[in-house]
């Protein structure tokens, strides 16, 4: 996977949900968004893990911490959906964990109470992203 690769998942991925904000628009529970993302998701042919539990291992023992992320797309982009007012710092540290625990390279947090989807998701990339080829 080279780093063009990703960022055109993640642009296929953004599409899915921004289909869902089209049809569902704000206002709903986070889970009624989540069922129809992956719906989408599954729908245009995307490998989805929902519900993914995260292990988390100190030294050499893993710890009993429920680390759970929303959705894992072609076991290579993190999807955190939220429908809340406005994302905070703790959602951020929230994904970036996800991301440096399973050593992925992509996440994006997407906030489905919007009138804008594609203004509320922030797309977050770490040192793995950096390990990519560019092409």
């Amino acid at each position: 996977m080279t780093q063009k690769q990703l960022n055109q998942l993640t642009y296929e991925i953004m599409g899915c949900a921004i289909e869902v904000h089209k049809l569902l628009g704000p206002g709903l529970l986070e889970s009624i968004y989540e069922d129809c993302f992956c719906e989408e998701l599954s729908s245009n042919g995307f490998m989805i893990i929902r519900q993914k539990r995260i292990p988390v291992v100190y030294k050499t023992k893993t710890l009993n911490i429920d680390f759970k992320l929303d959705v894992l797309v072609e076991d290579i982009v993190i999807c955190e959906l939220k429908a809340i007012e406005s994302i905070a710092p703790v959602h951020e540290a929230q994904i970036l964990s996800y991301m440096k625990l399973l050593q992925k390279p992509k996440g994006l947090l997407i906030n489905f109470h919007s009138d804008n989807i594609v203004k509320n998701t922030r797309h977050f990339v770490n040192e793995y992203f950096a390990q990519l080829p560019k092409e």
